[in-house]
C-alpha cells in the first residue's frame, strides 16, 4: 500500500485543480471522504474552535493538534494535510513538530512564518517572522524529511499582509528552494495577485478560500486555469455546521417540528460507520454459527 504521503504526490502529479474541504474532526473528514474528494486538510481555525470551543489564535497545543490529527487520519484513506502552525517553538521544535504528524499519518503538514502566537490569516494583527527565521523553519522541516519523516512540507508565508505581494513572493521562492513541496502565500486580494503568485513561483500552489475572507472567491475552473494544484476551502463545513446547528436548536427550544433539518437516522449510522462494524464483526461470531 502506498503510503500517505505517496497518494498525495501521486494527486499533485496530476495537471489539475484538487478541490480540499478542511476537516476538523474524524467525522467531518470521513464525510468529506464519503462524498468523493480526494485529499482533506485539518482546518486550524476550526479545529480550535471545535475541540477546545477558542478562536485560532494559538492556544492550543502541539500534542492537542497532533493528537486530532491522529484521530483523522486514522478514520481515512484519503491523504490528510496538517496544520503544524509555526513549528511549536524554534527550529529544532519543527523538526519534532514534522516528524510527529508524519507518523501520525499525515501526508504534509503545514509550517508557517507568522510569529507565535499565530493568528487566522484572514483576521487582523498578523506579523511575520524574519526571513533567516522563516527559512529555518523551513529548512529544518526538510531535514526531517531526509532524516525518515516521509510526509510532504507545504510551506507558507502571511508576508503579503505586512510587507506587501513581492515579499511574499521571494519568501515562497526561497521556501521551494529549501524543500517546501507545495507552497502556500496567504490572503492574496486580487485576481492579478493570485495570477502573479502562480506564474512567478515553481512547483504546486494552494489557494486558500474564505468565503467573506480577503482572497477572491473564484470558481474551480478559474482557479485551475491561473494554476493553482489545490483550492483549501478551510471554514465551509465548520460554518455551514455552525448554521445549521443554531437554526436547530431554535427550533428545539421553541418546540418547533425539526425533521426537515435531520439526517435520517439509518444514514446517520451507515455515514458514521455502524454498517460496516457489524459486516465486519459477523466474522468473529463463532459462538452464533456453532
Amino acid at each position: 500500500m502506498p503510503s500517505p504521503a505517496d497518494r498525495l504526490r501521486a494527486l499533485l502529479a496530476k495537471d489539475k485543480l484538487h478541490v480540499m474541504p478542511c476537516c476538523y474532526d474524524a467525522l467531518s473528514a470521513k464525510l468529506i471522504e464519503q462524498a468523493g474528494f480526494d485529499l482533506t486538510f485539518m482546518s486550524g481555525f476550526a479545529t480550535s474552535a471545535s475541540r477546545i470551543g477558542q478562536p485560532d489564535l494559538g492556544l492550543m497545543s502541539y500534542s492537542e493538534v497532533l493528537d486530532q490529527a491522529r484521530n483523522i487520519a486514522e478514520s481515512v484513506r484519503v491523504p490528510l494535510i496538517a496544520d503544524g502552525d509555526t513549528g511549536y517553538g524554534n527550529a529544532m521544535n519543527v523538526r519534532r513538530t514534522v516528524a510527529g504528524f508524519a507518523r501520525a499519518g499525515a501526508a504534509a503538514v503545514m509550517i508557517e512564518d507568522q510569529v507565535a502566537p499565530k493568528r487566522c490569516g484572514h483576521t487582523p494583527g498578523k506579523a511575520v517572522v524574519s526571513r533567516n527565521e522563516a527559512y529555518d523553519r523551513i529548512r529544518a522541516a526538510n531535514d526531517a524529511k531526509e532524516n525518515g519523516a516521509d510526509i510532504l512540507i507545504l510551506a507558507r508565508t502571511d508576508a503579503r499582509h505586512e510587507h506587501g505581494l513581492a515579499e511574499a513572493m521571494e519568501r515562497a521562492a526561497k521556501f521551494k528552494e529549501l524543500g517546501a513541496d507545495i507552497l502556500f502565500v496567504e490572503a492574496p486580494k486580487t485576481v492579478a495577485e493570485m495570477q502573479t503568485i502562480c506564474g512567478g513561483i515553481p512547483g504546486p500552489k494552494m489557494a486558500n478560500i474564505v468565503e467573506g475572507g480577503e482572497t477572491p472567491e473564484l470558481s474551480h475552473r478559474e482557479l485551475e486555469e491561473i494554476g493553482f494544484s489545490i483550492a483549501a476551502y478551510p471554514l465551509t463545513l465548520m460554518a455551514s455546521v455552525m448554521k445549521a446547528m443554531v437554526g436547530t436548536l431554535e427550533k428545539l427550544r421553541l418546540d418547533e417540528d425539526r425533521t426537515s433539518d435531520l439526517m435520517d437516522f439509518a444514514e446517520l449510522r451507515d455515514r458514521i460507520g455502524f454498517n460496516d462494524y457489524y459486516d465486519v464483526s459477523s466474522r468473529y461470531e463463532t459462538s452464533k454459527r456453532s
